[in-house]
Formats: C-alpha cells, sequence, structure tokens
C-alpha cells in the first residue's frame, strides 16, 4: 500500500513553529496549490486548493529558517487524518499532510543547500509516532493544531 502526496504550490504564510516540552520541534504551515481549467463558456477558471503541511524535526527548523510566505516549495510526504478536542471540548477533524522533503523552488541567495532525502526518515521508522500523536488534551500549551 501506498500513501504519498507531492504538491508543487506557494506558501500561504510564514510556517508556524513550535518546540513542544520533550524537545521536538514541529513546524506548520498552508500550502496552495492551483489548478487552471476551461469552464463551459470557454473562459479559464482558477481554482485554489489549501493543504496544511506539518514537519519535525531538523526539517522544521530547516523550514523555520529557509521559507517565507509567498516561496514556491515541492512538498512529498504522506496523508494523516486525526481527531482531537478542542479547548471548548468540541470534537474537530483534521486532514494534514505530515512532510517528510521539502524544498524551495526558487534560489534563496542566502542559503545553498536545503534537506534532501537523506535528512527524512525512512517511510519505515520505528522512530516514536510524533506525528500521528493526539494532542494532550489536559494540556492545551501542547494541543495541536497550533
Amino acid at each position: 500500500m501506498i500513501n504519498k502526496v507531492t504538491l508543487i504550490g506557494n506558501l500561504g504564510r510564514d510556517p508556524e513553529v513550535r518546540r513542544l516540552d520533550n524537545g521536538a520541534v514541529v513546524a506548520k504551515f498552508p500550502v496552495a496549490t492551483n489548478e487552471s481549467y476551461k469552464d463551459k463558456n470557454g473562459e479559464w477558471q482558477t481554482q485554489t486548493e489549501w493543504h496544511d503541511v506539518v514537519v519535525w524535526r531538523q526539517l522544521a527548523e530547516r523550514v523555520e529558517r529557509d521559507l517565507k510566505k509567498g516561496k514556491l516549495v515541492y512538498v512529498e510526504g504522506k496523508l494523516t487524518h486525526r481527531k482531537y478536542t478542542d479547548q471548548n471540548n468540541i470534537e474537530r477533524y483534521i486532514t494534514e499532510i505530515v512532510g517528510y522533503v521539502v524544498r524551495p523552488l526558487e534560489k534563496n541567495p542566502e542559503r545553498t543547500n536545503f534537506p534532501s532525502e537523506q535528512d527524512a526518515p525512512p517511510s519505515h521508522s520505528s522512530e516514536p509516532a510524533e506525528p500521528n500523536s493526539q494532542p494532550n488534551h489536559g494540556d492545551s500549551s501542547d494541543d495541536l493544531p497550533f
């Protein structure tokens, strides 16, 4: 079975980064992708889809340092769905892409290297499943989404 998502799009805002009590770093950012098509009247239409992307550890630190709102990026990851309870005790559902490869597609004169596949954990990693863990319902400071 395969769960793989590949996106090329623009960052909707600067990455939002959190450092958790256990030392893990997590970054979240929206990516917009566009699809253009001709409608029944022959007019070009553009449909924008927004995707929530989450990255962890060193990749989150690099994203924080190197990516800004509006930048064109390549994202590769897996599609995840999770449920959490918000501060008002309402169950919420969220769909995210947990990214394991993120590359800017525009040159940044200050940086010459960026994370590659070698920096990403293998898909069969036995590391703790932080990206899939449920939020800490007792402590809203560690409650995801941000």
